[in-house]
This record gives structure tokens, sequence and C-alpha cells, in this order.
């Protein structure tokens, strides 16, 4: 893929984590599977090359510079066959949250850990009845004394078992109005009360999705991150990265299927020249590359507001970055497969796990739908029908 639009810095870091991923690839990621195993030595190796924490300020141990970076990490290793998923819940979404709104006794607990990949975090604020409707989250924390008691459920919370902690989005009385506002806390893995049960997902990956039960979790005051009063302000502040690391996770995901497929293209020959020189296999091909590369500009715009420091500016692009990359990512591997014919139906070229991996970029964290009433309601000022 071309990178002129990117400095210098930006295409090494680009180059040296292609290679790192290289290293690695597909092959390894399915045996972690087949062995219900963690991607450990790549998570471990891509923390001491600085590449986790590259967002997370330096005095905190991170890299100092944005989501510009580490959106290029995890598309490079998206691209190799080796994404690291948890990329985008510790250091994209609980790194962000905490290095700006955080105290510095929780910067100083956290960031260095989760810049050099020795603690990680899980975010959870999906629940059972609430789904897209964040406004009707009931999982709920109330005073008592000095502390606070979380109770309620979460689901499709990614990697709960190895994570060290996890940020969970609950709701708190407002004293003046009655109405509940939204707050964020850090609860650790081992908390009485705390509880979680895997889900039986059909996505292949190393990850595990699991559902949380809190039975009033006792939390210590000083578990509440940031103000109690700016609770929506500063989970929106970890959704954007969210959505612009989640874009990264589909282009770098259609950019393997897709370099699979043109390989594949080059060299299989049926009749008298390879099946790549047919147009009803290269033009699929070239539209599947032009999509993602379109989705990838709208990622780099979302990065660099985002970086700027301008988060409505950043919401309406990571919106549109996520549902472009979605929708690239999924035409790319479904394209990848076809131009593999039987042979993208197997265990051997690895692509036909991806069909159901692919729509998780569609999904998650937000539906392509609520994307769509998004930009209907914010971008075109058109009036909402909920």
């Amino acid at each position: 893929m071309s990178t002129v639009l990117e400095t210098e810095e930006h295409q090494a870091l680009r180059a040296a984590v292609a290679a790192l991923g290289k290293r690695y690839g597909r092959a390894y990621m399915q045996t972690l599977v087949s062995e219900g195993a963690h991607p450990r030595e790549l998570w471990a190796e891509a923390a001491k090359a600085g590449f986790l924490g590259v967002n997370l300020p330096e005095e905190y141990g991170g890299g100092g510079a944005g989501m510009a970076e580490l959106s290029i990490v995890l598309e490079e290793l998206g691209a190799s066959g080796s994404p690291l998923l948890m990329m985008i819940v510790s250091p994209a979404i609980c790194g962000t949250v905490i290095a700006r709104f955080g105290t510095e006794e929780q910067k100083r607990q956290w960031l260095p850990g989760l810049a050099d990949g020795s603690l990680t975090m899980a975010f959870g604020i999906t629940e059972p009845d609430a789904g897209s409707n964040s406004h009707r989250i009931t999982t709920t924390a109330r005073r008592d004394g000095a502390d606070w008691l979380l109770t309620g459920r979460k689901v499709f919370v990614s990697g709960v078992d190895i994570a060290d902690a996890t940020l969970i989005v609950g709701r708190t009385e407002d004293a003046r109005t009655g109405k509940l506002k939204p707050c964020l806390f850090i609860v650790p893995r081992e908390a009485p009360g705390f509880q979680r049960n895997r889900i039986d997902m059909e996505v292949q990956a190393p990850e595990k999705q699991f559902e949380l039960v809190l039975d009033d979790v006792r939390l210590p005051a000083e578990s509440l991150v940031g103000d109690e009063d700016a609770g929506l302000l500063q989970l929106f502040a970890g959704l954007n990265p969210e959505r612009i690391m989640t874009a990264a996770f589909g282009i770098g995901m259609g950019r393997y299927a897709l370099s699979r497929a043109v390989d594949y293209a080059k060299t299989r020959q049926v009749w008298k020249e390879p099946i790549g020189a047919h147009q009803a296999i290269a033009h699929p091909l070239a539209q599947a590359h032009i999509e993602l590369e379109l989705a990838r500009l709208m990622m780099q715009k979302a990065a660099r507001l985002y970086d700027a420091g301008d988060d409505i500016g950043a919401g309406e692009a990571a919106n549109m970055a996520k549902y472009a990359a979605g929708e690239a990512c999924v035409k790319a591997v479904d394209q990848a497969v076809h131009t593999l014919g039987g042979n993208g139906l197997t265990r051997e070229y690895g692509l036909a796990s991806l069909i159901t991996g692919a729509r998780v970029a569609r999904i998650a964290p937000v539906s392509r739908e609520m994307i769509l009433n998004y930009i209907s309601h914010q971008t075109l000022g058109l009036p909402k029908s909920y």
C-alpha cells in the first residue's frame, strides 16, 4: 500500500511492525486457537519494541505518540495475519482514558505496565439488555461509606481471563437530580463478587469473550477514574480510539486476505494464463484494494483529528472509518475466498475462518446501523426515530 502521505517516522514504524508480524503470521495465531493459548510471545516482543505503548505518555513509559502510530501497529500486525485484539482494549481505550482523566496515582499504577505489556486491562460496557443503547446500562455503583459497591452484568468482554483489571462502565446517581450518569471504575480481576463466564464463540481468535457478573463488588474510592461529574466525556474519550483501532483491525485483516488472494491469482493456472489475468478475478480484487485504501485514509484522518484534540471532529471521522473498514474488510475476505475457490475453504489456506472474523469489524464495538444513525443525526441533521 502507498505510504506517501506518511512521515518517514511512520513509514519506519510500519516497516518495523511488518517485519515483526511476518515472523509470527497466521499460522502462529491458528496454533494458539487450537491450543487455547494466548499470543504472549508476540505481545511481549511488541511491547519490548515499544509498539504496544506508543500512544501513551512518555513520562509513564510510553512512546509519547498517538492513535496515528498505534493504529499503524495494529494494522500491520493484522496485515501479517497476527493481529493483537487486546491492543484495541488495553492501550487504546483503557490507556487513553487513564492518561487523560486518571489520578496521578492511577497513572503511576497502570500506565507503565500497559506500555511495557506487563499489565493488561479489559473494558466492559455492553450489557445483555442494553446492547447499543448505553443509556440503558443498568450496572450501578452506590456509595457505602468511602467505598463503592458495583452491581450488574456485562457481556462480550474480551480477554478478562488474562487482564489484571477491567475498566467497567457503570452508572451512579446524581445527588442533585436523582438521575443516573455514567462513571468508569477499575475492577481488579480477583475482586470478591466479580465473576466471569466464558461465552462460546464461533469466531476463531486467541482472545476469549466473557460475560461478567458483578455482585456488590466493593471498590475503594480511588477505583473511580476521573471526575464523577464528567463520566460521559471520559467514556467518549475512550470510544473514539476504540473505533479508530477497530478500523485498523479490519483494514489489516482485509489486507492479509487480499494479499493471499493476489498471490494465488498470480500463480494459479487453469487455462493458458494465470487466473489473475481474467478480469472477473482481477477487477473485484482491485475494487477490494481501493476500498481498503479509502478506509485507511478516513482512519488516518480520524487519528490525526483525535491526536490534535478535536474530539468532536474525531468522533465523526472515527465512526466513518470504522464503518468503511468493516465493509471493506468483509468484501476483501469474501473476494479472497472466492478467488481461491475450493482452496479458500480449506484449513491449509486459512481464509475460511476469516469469513466469521471479518464480521467483527462490522458488528463491534458498534454496529454499522448505529453508525449510520450517528451520521444521519449528527452530520446530516436528520431527526431521530428513538
